[in-house]
């Protein structure tokens, strides 16, 4: 089972973004305001920390997580879904008026 998978939503709304803006790249958000909200970004825009892990990757975008998250993840899946709406303004998805947010569900012990 894959840690982070995406809604058809979220799929779709990917594919336009990497159109529009090339290689992408999905950070775990820390942020006071943005609680859990994924952000969405090119890859060349954003300095990843030595503390940030790649843990899963949607239609050839890497998911990174600050380790320190890491362990309350640990036993769920990641699920990004979009919905219409601006969550978090500093993230790509904003200038379509949508938002990238997370689901999660427990990840089977197989």
């Amino acid at each position: 089972m894959d840690k982070v998978i995406a809604t058809e939503a979220a799929q779709a709304l990917i594919r336009q973004l990497q159109e529009q803006h090339g290689s992408l790249i999905f950070v775990h958000s820390e942020g006071c305001c943005d609680g859990t909200a994924p952000l969405c970004t090119t890859a060349d825009s954003f300095y990843l920390g030595s503390q940030d892990q790649q843990i899963g990757e949607v239609l050839g975008v890497p998911y990174y997580m600050h380790t320190s998250n890491l362990s309350y993840w640990q036993h769920m899946q990641i699920i990004i879904d979009a919905v219409a709406g601006i969550g978090n303004s500093f993230s790509l998805e904003s200038g379509e008026n949508k938002s990238f947010l997370l689901r999660s569900k427990k990840l089977n012990d197989e």
